[in-house]
């Protein structure tokens, strides 16, 4: 549908359409750093404490809203939305503001939901999931994103799970809501994002057009719970992952503002899907704290070259993006493209290979900042602006968060021996940490280990207390009494020329129990090699870069490797395969 006119439709004044966006993003950057940005970093420094009422959308988004009335902001948008069509949608904080009164009357009101009921929305990158995002937190509604990629078998556990009272979501997934709504007794009513109506759906852009922008915020308090999300355990079903107003709300200032490096001139865009947790990140939290825009583009599917296109056309100046896209980005030469206005680059979700922020560096001269967190969890570690960055490294912990490396029994190991990755949480549990497995008590208890919360990922810290990623506790290969974490025996693979891409898992093996076995996808130019000679090419290729006992024993040539919807190459999927589980 029209994106432009479906949402002039329901009150044209809220959308400016600016036909000349540089003209508007110079000239106020010497603006003294928001007071609002230094407030909520210095709780995360824990040189104030947290307040005990916070709402996000009261005390970030209409204080944002206030200063930019006062002309105290530069004059970006707070939100940029575009897609292939050419279309866009740009509001400021005020016309934010305006929208997400709206459609907070919306779901008070036709939805019929009060504080801390439930919903769960899974929508695309449409302008709406961020009205209803913000909506949620201005009544107190608890907002639970989910990708586009659900099934309807998913979508039921969600909803049985949760107990929602309300779904949202669009056209392409309504079917397969309704093929499992009389198994959810607690549903209560559905909404679309779409043009026309739907039997049994209230229908949002129609809701638009008769509904008040008049909403008085509610009032919640810091530990109040604000999201839902789901997260995959390597056992058993998702677990429900609840964060409070100020563990998301205010836990990314700091990360906001020395590792995505976010001022309010800047435009941020980082490419996640909706339904994963760093959407809420990189698209909503840290930059919002920190005055910035939210770019988002539709990007139904990610192709390398509608990358490198947006970042050339669109002033976009803070990159985020998975390791995944980077590797094929590189792989894309970005010589012809000129990133004019991009300054600084992130990446999170996984383990960055240095041999791509290498080529990176070579092909835009840029950086790429990794930083390290989980659903549970802010940013626990990052490579900050003014750092040195050691490639392959997480980089140093976050404030509030002391992180150290644990053995089994809960004791800090010392420098260069690895362990667990764990967050201290006694004598003090920091504000911005998970309050809970929601309705699963025993997984919560289990997340402890004496003074520290267990990540379930496995590293070393050096000296200098920068932590290097080793694998997930259940990804770690143990041949013949040896532990090979599998990102290392990756990172040496793509350095050679034929490795587009490969994933490491344990395979059986009668002699040492297991060994490691490589899944590669081929480069191009490598398709039509002798498969015998280049597995023992590139066998050799990791004796000589790592360490030789860490060569994989076993290679097999794949079309591709099997992914979350997020992107994560799912080693779990390949090691069940090769177990016969």
């Amino acid at each position: 549908f029209i994106m432009r006119t479906f949402i002039k439709s329901w009150i044209p004044q809220c959308l400016r359409i600016l036909r000349s966006p540089c003209r508007l993003f110079h000239g106020c950057n010497r603006l003294l750093t928001s007071q609002i940005i230094s407030y909520y970093d210095s709780i995360n420094q824990c040189k104030n404490e947290l307040p005990e009422y916070f709402n996000f959308a009261s005390d970030v988004l209409d204080e944002w809203s206030r200063l930019e009335k006062d002309g105290r902001r530069p004059a970006n948008p707070a939100f940029w939305w575009v897609n292939d069509e050419g279309e866009e949608v740009k509001w400021s904080f005020e016309e934010l503001g305006f929208l997400s009164r709206k459609a907070a009357n919306i779901l008070s009101e036709a939805c019929g939901l009060q504080r801390e009921d439930r919903v769960i929305a899974v929508l695309p990158r449409v302008p709406e999931w961020w009205l209803l995002n913000v909506a949620c937190m201005r009544t107190g509604i608890v907002f639970i994103p989910g990708t586009s990629q659900l099934t309807a078998k998913d979508i039921l556990y969600r909803l049985q799970a949760s107990k929602a009272k309300c779904i949202i979501t669009n056209d392409t997934l309504a079917p397969a809501v309704e093929s499992v709504m009389l198994d959810c007794q607690f549903l209560k009513s559905k909404l679309i994002v779409a043009k026309g109506s739907r039997d049994g759906w209230l229908n949002l852009k129609e809701l638009f057009a008769v509904t008040s922008a008049d909403h008085k915020c509610v009032k919640t308090r810091s530990q109040d719970p604000m999201l839902i999300y789901f997260t995959s355990g390597s056992t058993g079903p998702p677990k429900m992952v609840v964060q409070s107003h100020s563990s998301y709300g205010i836990g990314f200032a700091t990360s906001g503002r020395y590792w995505m490096n976010l001022t309010p001139s800047d435009i941020m865009w980082n490419t996640s899907d909706t339904g994963w947790v760093k959407s809420a990140w990189s698209s909503v939290f840290a930059p919002w704290i920190c005055g910035s825009c939210v770019f988002v583009h539709s990007m139904p599917q990610f192709k390398p070259v509608v990358i490198a296109e947006t970042l050339s056309r669109y002033p976009i100046t803070a990159f985020c993006t998975a390791p995944t896209a980077y590797r094929m980005l590189v792989q894309h030469d970005l010589s012809s493209y000129k990133f004019t206005s991009l300054k600084h680059c992130v990446s999170g979700g996984e383990p960055l290979n240095p041999e791509v922020m290498a080529k990176w560096k070579i092909q835009t001269g840029l950086d790429i900042y990794e930083g390290y967190g989980q659903t549970e969890t802010v940013t626990i570690c990052a490579n900050m602006k003014g750092m040195e960055i050691k490639p392959g490294s997480l980089g140093q912990a976050v404030p509030p968060y002391d992180v150290q490396i644990i053995d089994d029994d809960g004791a800090i190991l010392p420098a260069g021996e690895e362990g667990n990755i764990a967050v201290r949480v006694q004598p003090t549990r920091p504000f911005c940490l998970f309050s809970e497995y929601l309705d699963n008590p025993e997984k919560t208890a289990a997340s402890v280990c004496g003074n520290f919360y267990v990540t379930g990922d496995r590293g070393i810290m050096d000296e200098e207390g920068y932590v290097w990623f080793v694998g997930r506790a259940d990804d770690i290969i143990n041949s013949s009494g040896y532990r090979i974490g599998p990102f290392e025996v990756e990172s040496a693979l793509i350095q050679h020329p034929a490795v587009s891409e490969s994933a490491v898992v344990s395979s059986p093996d009668p002699i040492r129990g297991e060994v490691v076995k490589a899944f590669i996808v081929l480069a191009p130019a490598f398709v039509s090699h002798d498969p015998e000679k280049l597995t023992h090419e590139l066998q050799q290729h990791v004796r000589k870069v790592t360490a030789p006992y860490k060569y994989p024993r076993k290679v097999e040539f794949v079309q591709d490797l099997p992914k979350t919807a997020t992107g994560k190459i799912q080693r779990k999927a390949l090691r069940n395969k090769e177990w016969g589980r």
